[in-house]
């Protein structure tokens, strides 16, 4: 079952606020990490994490939904909008927190600069409206799930 990228957004969000040490992330961290995690879920489940499309744009790869949802914060942290985020099912909330685990500690530039050197994005034409195709994301992904074996 994919779920509302918003609501998977302000997942994001509210575990980094109350579960990373407090820091808000920015709009460029939040498209980085809606990306791993679409892409470890797509890997291992076979089903979209959320149905958006994730397109490739100049700073990596980017939900255009949740960019403007968010873009009024600027380059400030967003504060998330819930207090309750929503409860995926046992096996996805085990795989979410691993996913925000391995990679919440990185920059936003610090993803940016991961996220140019993985094929989907590399593979795709740079620019707003170019997405990247979840078949492409997710047989990447799966020769990620296999190197952490």
């Amino acid at each position: 079952m994919a779920y509302d990228v918003i609501d998977i957004a302000n997942k994001l969000l509210y575990l980094a606020n109350f579960d990373d040490g407090g820091e808000l992330m920015t709009n460029l961290k939040l498209q980085k990490m809606l990306y791993y995690e679409q892409g470890f879920h797509l890997a291992k489940f076979n089903t979209p994490l959320f149905d958006a499309e994730i397109e490739a744009w100049m700073y990596g790869p980017a939900v255009p939904e949740v960019y403007e949802h968010f873009k009024k914060y600027g380059r400030n942290g967003i504060p998330p909008e819930t207090e309750t985020p929503i409860a995926l099912t046992t096996e996805e909330e085990g795989l979410f927190w691993e996913v925000f685990n391995a990679y919440a500690d990185f920059s936003a530039y610090g993803l940016m600069k991961e996220t140019h050197k993985e094929l989907p994005w590399r593979a795709t034409t740079t620019g707003v409206g170019n997405v990247i195709p979840k078949s492409l994301i997710r047989d990447f992904f799966k020769t990620q799930l296999l190197n952490e074996s």
